[in-house]
Order: C-alpha cells, then structure tokens, then sequence
C-alpha cells in the first residue's frame, strides 16, 4: 500500500471510530465515574501498548530529553483534558459536546501558527475551519438550548478548555516528537495518564456506586483498545506527514459519522439538517486543503 492510501486510510479509521466515542463514553458512564472510567480505559490500553512494544522490540528512550516531553504529552493529551470531557459530559448533551469541542481546529491553527514556522496559517485554512464548524452547528441545531444551572455552564467550559489542551499537545508532539515511534508516543503519556486519573479517582471519587456491568466493561475496553491503542498510534503517526490544522479537521468529521451510526444502528430519523451540514463540513475539509486538491486532480488529468 502506498504511502497516500495509508494515510487515506488511517484518515478514515480515526473518523469512524472517534465518531462512535461520545456515545460509548456516555454509556460507561451510566455505571463508572469519570476518573475511574478514563483511568481504566488508559492503563488497559498502555498495557496493549506495551505488549505491542515488546513484541516489536520498539525502544522506549528514557533520558533528560524525553522525560519532560512524555510528562507534558501526557498532562495535555490524556490526563487533564480527558477527565475534563468525561467529567463535562455528564452535565452536557452529545450535541452540544461535539460542538464545543469543535473549536480544537480553531485553537490548532493559533497554536501552530505560533509554534510551528512551517505551518502558516493561510486563508484557505481560515475558511475551512470556519466552514466545517457551521456544519457542525446545523447538524446540532437542536441541541443548541442551553441547561439552566451552573452545573451545565461549568461543562461547557471544561469540554472548551479540554480541546484549547490538546491543541497545545497536538502541536508540542508535532514540533517535538518527530524521531518517537507513534506507539512510544502513545504508551508512556497513556501508562502515566493511567496512573494518574486512577490516584484521582480513589481520592475524590465515591466509588460506592460504581458497578462493572457488561456495558460498562464494554465501554472501557472499546475505548482502550480501538478509542485508545489505534487511533492515538493513528493520529500519531499521521502527525508526522499531515499539516497538524489539517488533521485536526477531523474533529469535524466525527460528529458527522456520529450522526450517521446514530441513523444506521439505531434507526434514528434522517434530519435535512444532517445532509447540510455534511455538506458544510465536506466543503470546509476541501477547502482546508484546496491546494492538495488542486496538485491531486492536475496529476490526475495531465
């Protein structure tokens, strides 16, 4: 397979199974709290990780220069922004949730043009982000009434504040994790994050209630192995050859394929809501990488 369709391909992957996480988060949280259920779900995929590792005899440096990275990396990818989504979802719904944290693109583009000399911020960009996040507001149009009480605003602010983390830590392993394996890069901050919510959890948490049902231990094991193992070592991976704004367009596409499982499995009515923004949101992806689009079709035809 070449290089294009792999990328293509893991593209995809993270979209599709990205897109099912908000519901299968929510329904772990039915039976689990949320540190608990983020720190299972990361230690349970840092042990996948580490199998991985060793059977493929990766090297994992430890040294003055990694240490500080994995500590960073794991703090603003897994620890803090994750159980601020799993803590916000509780007082938010799944709509209202994809759109908030739609606003990653957004923070990913300051970010890099900031950070990142190589990645300017240019206005097809601008236009991209700005176009698929309309999308996502008209496919959620009616999620768009706001709980009363301070318990919904604070949700809200933890999901917005969870997506401007992982922007940051999405450029930080852009700039700074180039010569890491993506499985390297994905173990050690997962295996601390794992640590880390866990200790949380035993020490705030009430865990009287906690009940290990089958879906909850569902939940936990989706999420460790295909929410967790495979997308993050995708993402990782794809950070090395795709522009870090144009990847993170994906934060677009996984509402949508949300929506559509939502459709297929569950039989829910098909909005004409669904079918514009979808199409807000393809016109800002392709937007976002018309110059791509443009090399792409003149190899195409020439």
């Amino acid at each position: 397979m070449s290089e294009r369709l792999k990328v293509i391909a893991a593209y995809v992957a993270i979209c599709t199974i990205w897109g099912s996480t908000w519901l299968v988060i929510k329904i772990g949280l039915e039976a689990m709290t949320p540190l608990l259920s983020a720190g299972l779900r990361f230690a349970l995929a840092a042990a996948v990780l580490f199998t991985i590792i060793r059977v493929r005899r990766i090297e994992v440096p430890l040294n003055r220069d990694t240490v500080w990275f994995f500590a960073v990396a794991s703090l603003t990818s897994f620890s803090v922004p994750f159980a601020l989504v799993y803590w916000g979802e509780q007082r938010v719904s799944s709509g209202i949730t994809s759109i908030l944290f739609a606003v990653f693109p957004f923070c990913v583009a300051l970010f890099s043009s900031l950070m990142l000399k190589e990645e300017r911020l240019t206005l097809q960009k601008i236009a991209g982000i700005v176009l698929g996040f309309a999308g996502i507001v008209v496919i959620f149009s009616d999620d768009l009434h706001i709980a009363s009480g301070s318990g919904a605003v604070a949700g809200m602010a933890a999901i917005v504040l969870s997506a401007a983390i992982q922007a940051f830590s999405a450029v930080l392993i852009k700039k700074h994790g180039h010569a890491l394996s993506p499985f390297v890069v994905s173990f050690v901050p997962m295996a601390l994050a794992g640590v880390i919510l866990l200790a949380g959890s035993a020490a705030v948490e009430d865990l009287s209630a906690v009940r290990f049902t089958p879906s909850a231990v569902f939940s936990i094991v989706f999420l460790a192995v295909f929410g967790s193992v495979a997308t993050f070592v995708s993402y990782f991976w794809l950070l090395k050859r795709v522009e870090v704004v144009l990847l993170s367009l994906t934060s677009f596409v996984t509402p949508v394929i949300a929506v559509v499982l939502g459709v297929v499995v569950l039989d829910e009515p098909v909005s004409s809501r669904l079918f514009i923004g979808a199409a807000f949101v393809l016109g800002g992806i392709l937007a976002a990488n018309a110059s791509d689009v443009r090399r792409f079709l003149r190899s195409r035809w020439s």
